[in-house]
């Protein structure tokens, strides 16, 4: 007998039992998964994961100065901005509106990019973004080399089940665990490769 006809063997004698009427509609048991999970503050354990991934994490208070700030620190004078994000958080700097659609060169010769979120999820360190008006199309997010991201604590969830009932699954998204990176078979991390450099993460207040 040949391995294949011996396990072909052991399906049929698994599925004796099984009436041939039967469809897995049937036997399906509806998922219910566990949203109780307790541990850290999910805004600790978010900025815990950050901070592992490697990005640049702070807790803000006032946006508007944060932003100004962080944006001086890094040194950037022209920036990518959403339709959604305030115009107020870019008064330090020349804001680049995406109308008409940057091309991929102009976005490349951007300092920046800011927007915000439409969820964080704290267990994997994750920035969830669905193109709404504060985040722009995917390209915003993905050429520029670096991508200050504006969290506020009332989008931070636990766990990747919650954070899938806050979003339209018709809307493209983008799952962001940290800087952009990868590694080589001799396990040498570039970071750039597939999005920015450098992600900084400024948690806010509700807004």
């Amino acid at each position: 007998m040949s391995s294949r006809d011996r396990i072909l063997a052991r399906v049929r004698a698994a599925l004796a039992d099984v009436p041939r009427t039967e469809t897995p509609e049937d036997v399906e048991v509806p998922r219910a998964y566990d949203r109780s999970r307790s541990g850290p503050d999910v805004v600790e354990l978010l900025i815990d994961r950050l901070v592992d991934y490697r990005a640049v994490v702070r807790e803000v208070t006032d946006v508007v100065a944060a932003v100004a700030d962080a944006l001086a620190r890094r040194g950037a004078h022209r920036v990518a901005a959403p339709a959604g994000v305030p115009a107020a958080w870019l008064g330090g700097v020349q804001a680049v509106r995406d109308d008409p659609a940057l091309s991929a060169a102009d976005l490349d010769a951007l300092d920046g990019v800011v927007t915000g979120c439409a969820v964080a999820v704290a267990e994997t360190g994750t920035i969830v973004l669905d193109c709404a008006e504060d985040q722009g199309r995917r390209a915003l997010t993905l050429i520029p080399d670096y991508h200050l991201c504006v969290v506020r604590r009332d989008r931070i969830v636990r766990t990747v089940p919650e954070a899938l009932t806050r979003l339209d699954p018709s809307r493209p998204q983008t799952w962001i665990s940290g800087p952009s990176a990868t590694s080589d078979i001799e396990l040498d991390r570039v970071e750039g490769v597939h999005g920015p450099r450098t992600l900084e993460v400024l948690i806010t207040p509700a807004l």
